[in-house]
């Protein structure tokens, strides 16, 4: 009897490898939805430190509003600085020959003491402002900064307008032919260093940055709250694995001593 015929190339099941990836492939379709990801669970993806607080939008209004209260503020002690610079700059005596107004002392420098004066009270005004503007608005803010800037610079323009404008007559000739010939009279109040109108905002800054750097409250440090779900993370990629090839079935046929010595006879 002929034994049965089986094919020569057909793998046995008990060598197929039945390996199955422990993840699916990306592309294909998990349990956990159509596309198998972000899973269905409702975790935010970026989870935040203090419960359920959520960042709000910036109110424009109030900044802007709250500017302009530091800047009024500021600006306004501006006419107290025009008054005190006018009571405490030196004075610049001149006198009248008939002809043309001369300096009574020629090696005065009455006009540098008017300046350095304006100077010096507008770095005062400036640190008091800065102090006053830090202890009322403690928790500070870009509008509250530049409202002091702002208003010191303004307030140093009033200072100096209510000084020149409250002091003596710029018109020095016809001051000079009412007073008379040979009478001291003093010169107007000026200011010619134009650049102490920026010593109160300048000060302001630098007291206030001072005064923020060691006195401000301190915002706390991020911690995260154990209450909350870790952020879902993407399944690592994995290519599935190939099964392994099956051996072939039919086996060479051994060679009988037999046929070895009929071969060796038949040489």
């Amino acid at each position: 009897m002929t034994p049965p015929l089986t094919p020569p190339h057909q793998p046995s099941s008990e060598n197929v490898s039945h390996d199955v990836p422990e993840h699916p492939h990306p592309e294909q379709p998990a349990p956990g939805g159509p596309a198998g990801w972000p899973p269905r669970h409702p975790v935010p993806p970026y989870p935040y430190a203090y419960g359920d607080a959520e960042p709000t939008a910036p109110d424009v209004a109030g900044e802007v509003r709250r500017g302009a209260l530091v800047l009024l503020a500021v600006a306004v002690p501006g006419i107290l600085l025009g008054l005190l610079w006018l009571w405490l700059a030196p004075r610049i005596p001149l006198v009248s020959d008939g002809s043309a107004v001369l300096l009574k002392e020629t090696e005065g420098e009455g006009a540098v003491g008017a300046d350095g004066t304006f100077a010096l009270l507008a770095a005062a005004f400036g640190a008091v402002s800065a102090t006053a503007v830090f202890l009322l608005r403690r928790e500070g803010g870009v509008s509250v900064v530049v409202g002091l800037a702002l208003g010191g610079l303004l307030g140093s323009v009033l200072g100096w307008g209510t000084g020149t404008l409250l002091g003596p007559t710029h018109d020095v000739v016809a001051h000079a032919k009412a007073v008379g010939e040979g009478v001291t009279f003093d010169a107007p109040l000026e200011l010619q260093a134009y650049g102490a109108l920026l010593v109160w905002p300048v000060a302001a800054m630098f007291v206030h940055l001072a005064l923020t750097a060691l006195f401000a409250p301190r915002e706390p440090e991020a911690v995260w709250d154990p209450g909350l779900p870790a952020a879902p993370q993407a399944p690592p990629r994995h290519e599935p694995r190939r099964a392994a090839p099956a051996p072939d079935p039919a086996p060479p046929r051994a060679r009988t001593q037999g046929g070895d010595r009929s071969g060796a006879a038949t040489g």
